[in-house]
């Protein structure tokens, strides 16, 4: 049986509070800009404590398959 790998996708609606960049205990989020949180899905582990910590609620976790299709 194999584990399908999971990433942390962050929405448009982003407030770049930061307080998912804290929470990342692996430090794979960044505030890009000062305008919306970046993942490096190259190095998420998804854990997904920065979802369970985004007060905007707008970070969910995603097979990372879906996750690559959603950027092409």
């Amino acid at each position: 049986m194999s584990t399908v790998k999971k990433l942390a996708c962050v929405g448009k609606e982003c407030v770049a509070c930061g307080v998912c960049v804290k929470a990342c205990p692996l430090r794979m989020i960044a505030v890009h800009k000062g305008l919306n949180a970046v993942v490096d899905e190259s190095k998420c582990a998804g854990c997904a404590r920065c979802a369970q910590t985004c007060p905007a609620g707008v970070i969910e976790l995603t097979e990372a398959a879906r996750y690559e299709e959603a950027l092409v």
